[in-house]
């Protein structure tokens, strides 16, 4: 555009000299002498244009910078990071049949247990220690039978422990089923929430891999493969509980 501009203003003047001569003033220059000043104007008129050009780029690029880092700040400050996540509680969310559900079944239990006014240490911590002994006390030796039925060569202790084993599993199975109730409803009677931990969760697929586990058994004969089936998940069983336990002590110095 500005040279568009230069030039015809150039053709004006020289269109204006040679129709009008009366309308231009006299000068002394010569037209060699005219055409490097008129030259000389021109590229000072285009230099200016163009340095107005960029400094009007340089301005808008600095508005844009500005603008990118407005909306940066915008998107940090409304992001919301999770710094822990604990997949647990949606493997069996399906399952379960909701904390208010549970709550109503339970009420009914919990005012009778709360009219016993009980000491606050035995209700906080009467659950935790009596599944602390089943846990290691039945499930501990239990185990260790089931691994002495694997490998031990004495044909005597092989049968005390084929004897003692399933019915140690078994009074484990029961007395953890029995605990989660009584779980329930300590924590009810503390007037604090259900079912939200992971504490919870694990309890309830130890469980059913319990339940599992003991339908194993029947299916020895003629599959001794499912025997190690047998061995491997009791193991990861024990150890599930193991973390259930942790998560539980945590529970318990939470409140």
């Amino acid at each position: 555009m500005a040279v568009v501009n230069a030039s015809s203003l150039v053709a004006f003047r020289q269109l204006s000299s040679s129709s009008s001569p009366s309308l231009m003033p006299p000068t002394s220059l010569t037209p060699s002498k005219q055409m490097p000043f008129a030259s000389a104007k021109i590229r000072a008129f285009c230099t200016s244009t163009f340095a107005l050009k960029n400094i009007n780029t340089s301005e808008t690029v600095d508005l844009i910078e500005e603008e990118n880092d407005a909306i940066s700040e915008e998107i940090e400050s409304s992001e919301t990071v999770l710094y822990s996540f604990s997949p647990l509680p949606l493997l069996l969310f399906a399952a379960l049949p909701g904390a208010t559900t549970v709550t109503s079944l339970f009420s009914p239990f919990v005012e009778i247990v709360k009219s016993f006014n009980l000491p606050g240490w035995l209700v906080h911590w009467g659950h935790p220690g009596n599944m602390a002994v089943v846990l290691f006390a039945m499930g501990g030796y239990g185990t260790y039978l089931g691994f002495r039925i694997r490998f031990s060569d004495d044909i005597e202790e092989k049968a005390k422990a084929k004897d003692l084993h399933p019915k140690l599993l078994a009074g484990m199975f029961f007395f953890f089923a029995l605990g989660a109730t009584g779980g329930v409803t300590s924590l009810l009677t503390s007037d604090k929430p259900i079912l939200e931990s992971p504490h919870a969760v694990t309890g309830l697929i130890g469980l059913a891999l319990l339940t599992l586990q003991t339908v194993l058994p029947t299916l020895f004969e003629g599959n001794s493969g499912l025997r190690n089936v047998h061995a491997i998940l009791g193991s990861g069983i024990m150890t599930l509980f193991l973390v259930h336990a942790a998560l539980g002590l945590q529970l318990g110095l939470s409140y």
